[in-house]
């Protein structure tokens, strides 16, 4: 286990309309913010078309090959996530949602595009002080934590 220590920050209440992409909303206003690191929770719907990461195809297969699902209809979601910048200071959200529709629930990594269907309430915490990043690492080729 790796950690670092940071200190509550700002506290953000965004409301994400109809159409916007989860994931690049949340990137580009933590941008325009000045958010280098912040714990994210959202709730809300998300539109049919949207794609979510469900896991690699091999549990340990490398390389990995990511398995996407995509909804067929509007879900109501719950996602909680973390946001931190890159090594070249741009900031990366990594949030998973369970999506349910009629009692069946899909879970995922939005990476892969989640559309708001109407409106999705993000509130965004921010985390003062913090030092950790997200660098690329081998051989899982991904950008990881790095506390």
């Amino acid at each position: 286990m790796r950690y670092s220590e940071a200190r509550p920050g700002r506290v953000f209440v965004l409301r994400l309309e109809d159409g916007d992409m989860v994931h690049e909303t949340i990137e580009r206003f933590a941008q325009e913010q000045g958010i280098a690191a912040a714990s994210l929770i959202a709730v809300g719907g998300v539109d049919h078309g949207s794609r979510l990461v469900v896991g690699p195809k091999e549990d340990r297969g490398l390389p990995l090959q990511p398995m996407q699902r995509e909804l067929d209809h509007a879900h109501e979601v719950a996602g909680v996530g973390t946001l931190f910048c890159d090594e070249d200071g741009v900031p990366l959200v990594h949030m998973h949602m369970a999506c349910g529709r009629e009692g069946e629930t899909v879970t995922g990594c939005i990476r892969a595009g989640v559309k708001t269907w109407q409106v999705l309430e993000v509130i965004v915490h921010e985390l003062a002080d913090c030092s950790a990043r997200r660098a690329l690492e081998y051989p899982l080729g991904l950008k990881l934590l790095q506390p």
